[in-house]
């Protein structure tokens, strides 16, 4: 997008009563923002949901002042921008209606052909939450994915300190401009997180972190992410929202169970209780379940002589050289196993070589 175009999705961002979804709207009707604005008024009224209010709204010459500002801001500040039909906009959140018609990023992102899954949670994470979920994407690193976040207090921060523990890209999608941090306790972490990853805002420089803005940046998070993991949360929640709109979505959410009488674990035992959420007790359960292809080692895919088995993965190996090809769920129900933990057995087992995952959540020994 060059600048000239860039100028007229700013103008047109800040016509009243022109949202996310009708700004996209008109451009994909009209072909694109500085045509809009040309466009005929008969023409314009031709098109679904568009009245003569909004018309008229789009005579308000204010808007190119303000579009004007934002501009200079951007410029000045090496600022990069996604347009919902650039290559560099999130592939996911493409698919999303009320996704934002234009974002603005910082940093070095890449979005490219990756695993991309969001890690949010409360403010108040425990030492629980913190030690799973820093195991959690140590055991993920492997395979590279990035990690989205908010950028916030609690689960939000320890999630995107570990992955930079890990080298892995992580992005905090914020609800201000980025002209500031909030909160700004956390300025000691931009430098290092610019460096593989960075930040991302469909805000303007002249947006204060208020809170709406926190409910409106969670959309985001959930749709340009394969997975939404809520590590903890209390019985309501920031993070229960993120959680529904993903399945809205139609997304993957998984949560991490805790004991009934944990406050911080309430969220997370409804999300499982009421089925809008995966039980995640181990990086292996979101690899299976997102049926992850994992990169095999020249080592680990030839079967060797002496291959040391326990004895849970010897009951399983012997099932699968009797039966064949068999369901994870079977295999689970047959060896006597609980679903969370037969999904750490076959990882084990996959990597050690002795069997092999096929399409459809199948297994078979080799």
């Amino acid at each position: 997008m060059n600048e000239q175009e860039l100028f007229y999705v700013l103008a047109l961002q800040k016509v009243e009563l022109v949202g996310d979804i009708v700004a996209k709207k008109l451009i994909n009707h009209i072909g694109n923002a500085q045509d809009v604005f040309k466009a005929k008024p008969s023409q314009l009224s031709s098109i679904d949901g568009i009245g003569s209010v909004l018309i008229q709204n789009l005579k308000n010459d204010q808007v190119f002042k303000k579009a004007e500002a934002e501009l200079k801001f951007i410029t000045q500040n090496n600022i990069d921008t996604a347009f919902f039909k650039d290559d560099n906009y999130p592939e996911k959140l493409k698919h999303c209606i009320d996704g934002p018609v234009l974002l603005f990023t910082s940093g070095n992102i890449n979005l490219a052909n990756r695993k991309i899954i969001s890690i949010v949670g409360t403010r108040q994470i425990t030492p629980q939450g913190t030690e799973f979920c820093k195991k959690l994407i140590a055991d993920l690193a492997p395979l590279d994915p990035i990690i989205i976040s908010g950028f916030a207090y609690g689960v939000d921060i320890v999630a995107h300190q570990v992955a930079m523990e890990n080298n892995l890209q992580t992005i905090g999608v914020v609800a201000h401009g980025l002209n500031q941090i909030y909160p700004s306790a956390h300025k000691k972490y931009v430098a290092k997180m610019e460096e593989n990853g960075g930040f991302i805002t469909e805000f303007w420089s002249s947006s204060n972190p208020d809170k709406e803005n926190f409910v409106r940046r969670n959309r985001i998070v959930a749709g340009m992410s394969e997975a939404t993991i809520v590590i903890e949360s209390a019985d309501k929640g920031g993070s229960l929202i993120t959680a529904n709109m993903a399945n809205d979505y139609n997304r993957d959410v998984f949560a991490v169970p805790g004991r009934t009488t944990d406050k911080y674990s309430q969220g997370c035992n409804n999300l499982i209780k009421t089925q809008k959420a995966n039980l995640l007790t181990s990086a292996a359960d979101l690899i299976y379940i997102l049926n992850w292809d994992i990169e095999e080692k020249p080592k680990a895919i030839q079967k060797q002589l002496f291959v040391s088995l326990n004895d849970e993965e010897q009951k399983v190996y012997d099932f699968l050289q009797q039966n064949g090809k068999e369901l994870m769920d079977i295999i689970a129900l047959r060896c006597d196993f609980p679903i969370f933990k037969i999904s750490g057995i076959l990882l084990n087992m996959e990597l050690k070589g002795v069997i092999r995952p096929l399409p459809g959540k199948l297994f078979e020994a080799i």
